[in-house]
């Protein structure tokens, strides 16, 4: 008498996240949640909005199913044909490869890297690319590849920029960063890069440009400064925002107190901006973006 076969072992419940754009109408959240059920989902979370100004319509959704990634695209494929939907379906937590652009500047560097490390960040770090060589040691002590390309030079920015696409395709980069990378990214790159590539610059009250920033604002005494992450399109420093972050200053304090100040707002304000996008809470509405926090 033969012994009874073992019972396969459950498939894992998985925790997935799902957020689609298209134009408003009736009937879409039923729609979409129906599908879910018929994977045997379970909605966690769920934020939606309709942009008056355009009639598009955003949602994001966390579910827990142990339906297949395959499945579940399945069950929306009607869906998504019916209402005309973009939608993106990713696994929670899942670490979004990430390509760091830096030039001389650590801090911000610094910061995204230590996150990763502690598991704060959901983000995978496999190359950091810079046009000086100041970060090497950072990159060598987190144990992440470093490369150092000049920019300076006939050819030399362009070169730079191929180097940049070879990486994305050979890592298959999902996100790219510019952790105070001090180069301006020529109108091809910025277009390849839509709606995935993060800057981090100050912000001042009134704008301050060229070197020394904080030497300028100190000696016109801004009474405010902070930082400003958004992505990045051939119009410099005017993309879609993402973040900002704003702390009251006063007469007393030094150009290098307001340097550290800065600083400290571009790193905080950096982190928040590519945690959201690694949670896929960044959705573009023309030139501003929608937060889902």
């Amino acid at each position: 008498m033969s012994s009874p076969s073992p019972a396969s072992a459950p498939s894992p419940i998985l925790e997935y996240v799902l957020t689609f754009v298209c134009e408003d109408r009736p009937g879409i959240v039923h729609a979409v949640t129906g599908a879910i059920i018929e994977v045997g989902g379970n909605i966690t979370e769920s934020r939606q909005f309709e942009s008056g100004s355009t009639h598009r319509f955003y949602m994001r959704l966390q579910l827990t199913t142990s339906a297949s990634t395959e499945e579940i695209t399945t069950a929306l494929a009607p869906v998504v044909e019916n209402f005309g939907i973009e939608h993106h379906l990713d696994v929670v937590g899942r670490p979004v490869r990430t390509l760091i652009l830096g030039s001389k500047a650590t801090h911000c560097v610094n910061d995204l890297l230590f996150q990763v490390e502690a598991g704060h960040l959901p983000i995978e770090v496999p190359l950091i690319l810079a046009n000086h060589p100041t970060l090497e040691p950072l990159s060598t002590f987190h144990g992440i590849g470093f490369e150092h390309h000049q920019t300076r030079g006939d050819g030399a920015k362009e070169a730079f920029e191929d180097r940049v696409r070879q990486v994305i395709d050979e890592y298959d980069i999902e996100l790219v960063v510019l952790a105070r990378y001090m180069q301006i990214l020529s109108p091809e790159l910025c277009a390849e890069l839509a709606g995935r590539c993060i800057n981090i610059h100050h912000s001042f009250l009134p704008g301050f440009k060229g070197a020394n920033p904080y030497r300028q604002a100190h000696a016109r005494g801004v009474k405010q400064i902070g930082a400003t992450a958004h992505f990045v399109t051939s119009d410099l420093d005017e993309g879609p925002i993402i973040e900002q972050d704003v702390i009251r200053v006063d007469h007393t304090r030094s150009p290098q107190e307001l340097m550290a100040i800065g600083q400290d707002a571009e790193v905080r304000t950096l982190r928040q901006a590519v945690t959201w996008f690694a949670q896929s809470r960044v959705l573009l509405d023309g030139t501003r973006t929608i937060i889902f926090r």
